[in-house]
């Protein structure tokens, strides 16, 4: 009697497919090529830090060291004890100026946005039209008009010359309306079956589906708020308790007066709740602007 072998299974061949040496060679020359831009990225962050704790001595030495022998943290408190320069004040202007600015402006461009491309009336095309024309001037045309009318309404040396002229933006309004072209009909047409006019539709519907775009033009709006440097010190330039950060900045290096271990120190500090705006909300800038779709 033959005996027969079953067999029950058949071994599965375990193939290890290594990477590609190209492939190997790519990865390396990216990662390195980022590498490389990285460094070059942060060398300025360094230099702030390094000078900024450093003395006067030590920053303008012909021996360069990587970091001084003796790191002076005592700059800090020199830095805001400074008398000739009210640094600590200029953050809180700043801050002020920049978030109402934002915040108005984001207001005003919502609203204009949404009525231009959702509500249908007679002069629809021309305001649009109008909007996009302020796109074309250069600042340089509008400067002059601008700062006489703050002087003409008193608002030269203090805050509001700073916020109201910065609350109509043509870009950001036009960004809205591209946006709200493309924002569904359908959610907006259920909501006026309940009832809803244009006003509640805005508020109720569609500004918690845009936050997106609201958050990114935000973002980039405080960015520009912050640094403004031109008009706020033409604005308040006579008065230090309005500077701006900006304007602060600019005092420590003039003809008469040269602190270099300041000035790389306020700078320093100057662009830290930048960095930490756009690292909690970098996200929503490039989602924001691709949902405009820049169409239509």
């Amino acid at each position: 009697m033959a005996v027969t072998k079953l067999r029950t299974g058949t071994p599965s061949r375990r193939t290890s497919r290594g990477a590609r040496p190209g492939a190997v060679i790519s990865s390396i020359v990216r990662y390195t090529v980022l590498i490389v831009l990285a460094i070059f990225f942060l060398i300025p962050f360094y230099l702030l830090l390094r000078n900024g704790l450093a003395t006067e001595q030590d920053i303008t030495s012909p021996h360069w060291t990587f970091f001084p022998s003796t790191l002076h943290f005592e700059n800090i408190s020199e830095l805001f004890s400074d008398e000739s320069v009210p640094f600590a004040n200029s953050l809180l202007i700043s801050a002020l100026s920049s978030l109402a600015t934002t915040a108005g402006s984001v207001l005003v461009a919502l609203c204009a946005g949404y009525g231009i491309a959702r509500i249908p009336y007679r002069w629809n095309g021309w305001v649009f039209g109008a909007i996009l024309a302020t796109l074309i001037l250069p600042g340089a045309v509008t400067f002059i008009p601008t700062y006489t009318i703050v002087s003409f309404l008193g608002w030269v040396g203090n805050i509001w010359g700073l916020i109201v002229p910065g609350l109509f933006s043509g870009f950001t309004t036009f960004l809205f309306r591209q946006f709200f072209l493309n924002f569904p009909s359908e959610l907006e047409e259920a909501a006026r079956v309940d009832g809803l006019g244009y006003w509640g539709i805005l508020w109720r519907i569609v500004v918690p589906n845009s936050l997106p775009i609201i958050a990114a033009l935000a973002v980039v709006g405080f960015i520009a708020g912050w640094n403004a440097f031109l008009w706020p010190l033409v604005i308040t330039g006579q008065n230090e308790n309005a500077w701006t950060v900006q304007v602060s900045l600019s005092t420590f290096l003039t003809a008469q007066t040269i602190v270099l271990h300041e000035l790389f120190l306020a700078a320093l500090i100057a662009i830290l709740p930048l960095i930490v705006v756009f690292l909690f909300l970098q996200r929503y800038i490039v989602e924001g602007y691709t949902q405009t779709g820049l169409k239509g």
